[in-house]
């Protein structure tokens, strides 16, 4: 990809930034598409096991969110800083800035591999895994283990790639790694009798293509716009504290998350191990939901970033309230359609009678707030590509640690209140979750309506205005 292509790319983006956001944002909600089939998919083969296969795997779902959600995190400092320097028409720094991405990227993938196979038993162990669930539990986690590294890598690439404007690309890699998964689930878990064993494998095999696709398009092929030369490359503190100055807020919201997942599987298995089970199988049609807001919440942080990069409020302003409003729409009409079909949907992933019942119960109470669930993902994504990272781990510590947890474990444990209420603290987190958000958002517009008329100022004034510190390559 040319300079001048990158260049017309961003002018595009500028001249009309509503077809822009679903430039970006089609091509990732394939790929998530698609690998929400697989989810679902992998969801109905291992249900075909037992409803204790589906618990077994559901204790490691904090595991592989942990890790997996700091990369996202570090990931989108990455995706957010290289458009912004893209905005402000400045390769050589994107191109420092993804090669920071991918150093990085696999030093935590190398550390995340070692701490699985060594600590993961121990961990499944104090999060609350039953006995009669270890075995499976710990096998699926050794393997999927294994392939953290390429699963860690993957993230990082993609997002440089979605950080120079470009979602297509990675979009393709991904849905023919989650054909791949596919394929290969009924295989190993069936046809070579592994279990939730063959489950993992699939998945970190299907990763390693990913990866090794991923890195033959930018690193041999060189099809991308920011090009890669690690002979020359120069360590540069500027670069790693705003990655890590936008990304590790975000990896600790992940983290918050991840932790909020342990907890209800330990509220919840106080009720039953379907009640677990039967958590996880809804949460597979909420990703039917969850996947459009995250693609238009990755668009909004490249376009925001570049916006911002280019010093563009006014289309900054137009950008999020477009964004918001969409995905608003999207909450509303997800949450009619899912509220009528829920009971239809779950016999497809359990035959057992009470995880459908449970399932159907919660999702009866979660759509009724899925609009107010966009606002608060929209808001946090798009402060992202202003540069702030602290809302939206503020915005996620309110809804898990300081709102939905403490109100679940409370209505379970003191107040001895059934099921149902764990739901509904979960439908109360959402609504501070998204009054903190937009209220934020708001607040942050101003100051960055403020930097702007400063730094005009300050150029007027024969003084020039970089991102950041200029170097050699």
């Amino acid at each position: 990809m040319s300079a001048h292509t990158i260049k017309s790319r961003r002018d595009t983006f500028m001249a009309n930034p509503h077809k822009a956001l679903w430039t970006l944002s089609v091509p990732v909600m394939v790929g998530m598409i698609v690998q929400t089939v697989y989810s679902i998919a992998d969801m109905i083969f291992i249900g075909r096991i037992s409803p204790e296969a589906i618990a077994a795997m559901a204790f490691n779902v904090p595991l592989v969110f942990f890790s997996i959600g700091i990369t996202f995190g570090l990931g989108s400092g990455v995706t957010a800083l290289i458009a912004r320097f893209i905005g402000a028409d400045d390769k050589q720094q994107a191109e420092n800035t993804a090669e920071h991405g991918l150093v990085l990227g696999s030093g935590i993938g190398i550390v995340f591999t070692i701490a699985g196979l060594i600590f993961g038993d121990a961990i499944l162990s104090g999060i609350g895994c039953p006995p009669e669930l270890m075995a499976d539990a710990t096998g699926y986690f050794r393997i999927i283990a294994i392939g953290f590294v390429f699963t860690i890598a993957a993230v990082f690439l993609r997002s440089i790639f979605t950080g120079e404007g470009d979602t297509k690309t990675p979009m393709i890699f991904q849905a023919i790694g989650t054909v791949l998964n596919i394929i290969l689930d009924p295989i190993f878990i069936f046809w070579l009798d592994m279990g939730v064993q063959g489950a993992a494998l699939a998945t970190i095999l299907s990763q390693f293509f990913v990866t090794l696709a991923l890195i033959y398009t930018m690193l041999v092929q060189k099809k991308s716009y920011l090009q890669f030369n690690f002979r020359v490359f120069q360590f540069n503190t500027y670069i790693i504290k705003e990655v890590l100055r936008i990304g590790i807020p975000a990896s600790l919201s992940m983290i918050i998350m991840s932790s909020g997942a342990a907890l209800f599987n330990f509220i919840l298995i106080y009720f039953s191990p379907s009640a677990v089970a039967a958590f996880q199988v809804a949460s597979r049609l909420d990703q039917l939901y969850f996947l459009p807001i995250l693609s238009i919440g990755g668009g909004m942080v490249t376009l925001v970033g570049m916006f911002y990069g280019a010093k563009r409020l006014d289309l900054i302003y137009d950008i999020i309230k477009y964004g918001l409003s969409r995905s608003i729409l999207i909450g509303v009409v997800s949450g009619v359609i899912f509220y009528i079909i829920a009971p239809y949907v779950f016999p497809v992933f359990s035959p057992d009678i009470e995880i459908q019942q449970i399932a159907t119960q919660y999702i009866r109470v979660m759509t009724f707030v899925y609009p107010l669930i966009s606002v608060g993902m929209i808001s946090g994504r798009s402060m992202q590509g202003l540069g702030a990272g602290m809302p939206q781990l503020m915005i996620t510590a309110i809804r898990v640690a300081l709102v939905s947890g403490p109100l679940a474990y409370v209505f379970t444990f003191y107040m001895d209140k059934p099921m149902i209420w764990v739901w509904y603290a979960l439908a109360i987190s959402v609504v501070a979750a998204a009054g903190t958000g937009s209220l934020w958002l708001r607040h942050r517009l101003h100051l960055t309506r403020d930097q702007f008329q400063h730094d005009t100022q300050i150029n007027q004034n024969g003084i020039p205005d970089k991102l950041a510190p200029q170097q050699t390559r």
